[in-house]
């Protein structure tokens, strides 16, 4: 028997909702949050894209509060093109929170003699950050994401786009920036989601620019991001509780090879802080069968979205086909 319809609603819900409820919560009255790019955001301003997306996960969670979400995307911009129009169309708007989703036509164009050096490329990204945080906004960077959506490194311009990504990590560690690793989130579903290691169709429609599902994907980091953002000097944690029933009269070794194998993910993915796990002993009769606990913390719900489409948490699951009856996943926000 494989999982039932239920454990995986249970587990789509906790993987693609809960991140949008999260953010919700904790985004203040009076934020402008400014979304700065390429194609890829102009694109996401038009309905169902990217940008669109947060601003009605904004509105739906948080009726009422004065949030601004403001889509500032070019198509075909590279940094340079950044830093000539960075104050029309960021300074002057006075957001509270730029995110920077930049460097794939600077690595793209390099095919046409168009590129962008990675000496100017970083210098001019510092320069835009610099700009920004002088205007009094935080700023989240963002890594390139894909040209072309082989996972296995095979794309032409792979490690060129990884050089660059490793830029803006380097200028987000040096401006004490928020990074959301977009190239690191995409390799990461790639793997899983694209066995056939397809050059493009998965998350995009011509290896670069998003797809209905690359919007909606690249929407739940986006406000994975916010979340982290917003919590960052809070002190909190992300707790993953995960509960199972197993089915009736299943043996003692399937099980302890399941809480085994769950236990084992810690050291199968690095972005598990702590973990922590036991079997049932209240006496209240209120556990509604179940009877095995799972507790995952993360850092960040960056962390979290980067746990669910490991390889390694997807092959737990797949351990768990004709073993659970019901899931239930919870995710909240703790006090460290």
């Amino acid at each position: 028997m494989s999982i039932s319809f239920p454990v995986r609603s249970a587990l789509f819900l906790a993987c693609c909702l809960m991140p949008a409820l999260i953010a919700a919560q904790t985004l203040q009255d009076g934020e402008r949050i400014l979304f700065l790019g390429d194609s890829i955001t102009q694109a996401g301003a038009q309905p169902n894209g990217y940008v669109s997306l947060v601003r009605q996960g904004i509105e739906s969670n948080f009726p009422g509060k004065n949030i601004k979400v403001i889509g500032a995307g070019i198509s075909g911009n590279r940094v340079p093109d950044l830093q000539k129009r960075l104050k029309r169309d960021v300074l002057d708007k006075k957001p509270t929170l730029a995110v920077i989703y930049i460097g794939i036509n600077d690595v793209w164009h390099s095919q046409s003699g168009r590129g962008t050096s990675k000496e100017d490329y970083k210098t001019g990204l510092l320069e835009i950050i610099d700009q920004i945080q002088h205007g009094g906004a935080r700023v989240i960077v963002c890594t390139p994401s894909v040209i072309g959506e082989k996972h296995d490194g095979k794309n032409e311009l792979d490690e060129m786009l990884e050089e660059f990504s490793q830029i803006s990590r380097d200028v987000a560690a040096e401006k004490e920036c928020q990074l959301l690793d977009l190239r690191k989130q995409f390799i990461n579903y790639l793997k899983t989601n694209n066995q056939e290691n397809k050059a493009s169709k998965v998350l995009t429609t011509d290896g670069v620019h998003l797809n209905a599902a690359g919007n909606q994907f690249v929407a739940k980091q986006m406000i994975g991001a916010l979340r982290m953002e917003t919590s960052k000097t809070t002190g909190k944690a992300l707790r993953h509780v995960v509960l199972f029933k197993f089915n009736d009269g299943l043996e003692e070794a399937k099980i302890k090879e399941v809480v085994e194998a769950f236990a084992d993910l810690k050291n199968k993915i690095d972005v598990v802080d702590r973990f922590e796990y036991g079997s049932n002993v209240s006496e209240e009769n209120l556990s509604l069968g179940f009877t095995h606990c799972f507790v995952a913390t993360f850092k960040s719900a960056e962390d979290r979205d980067a746990y669910l489409p490991h390889e390694a948490h997807q092959a737990f699951v797949k351990l768990l086909d004709g073993k659970i009856d019901k899931v239930l996943v919870v995710d909240f926000w703790a006090d460290e």
